[in-house]
């Protein structure tokens, strides 16, 4: 599959800012969706196709990403250790983020698939 690099979203997930594009994985917080399942994420601050963009303020109107749930993995550890010195205070911590693997599958704008129009 082709891809067109001037075709991509900014969407915003979890507090966090992604930018997307058709056929990209993504990892994301853990999200209430079962593997295979197609999910439609609304808050879509910015698309752009070749000379078209679209500026939401805060969202772009009638746009939308729709992407597959592909696995729940979990990330890697991070060590968290916490030390005062000349106390005998040490605490050595580990945290491995709960993740979601989503497949980016369509950007539609204005109710139009975006992927349709770029064929």
């Amino acid at each position: 599959m082709r891809r067109n690099k001037h075709m991509f979203a900014i969407i915003k997930n979890g507090g966090r800012q992604y930018k997307v594009s058709v056929g990209e994985k993504l990892e994301v917080n853990r999200l209430v969706a079962e593997e295979g399942e197609q999910i439609r994420i609304g808050e879509v601050l910015l698309v752009v196709n070749g000379s078209d963009t679209f500026v939401g303020a805060p969202y772009v109107e009638k746009a939308e990403v729709v992407a597959t749930a592909e696995s729940h993995t979990r990330g890697e550890k991070l060590i968290v250790f916490k030390y005062k010195s000349k106390k005998r205070y040490r605490h050595r911590r580990g945290h491995r983020q709960e993740l979601t693997v989503l497949r980016i599958d369509d950007i539609v704008s204005d109710g139009k698939s975006l992927v349709e129009k770029a064929k």
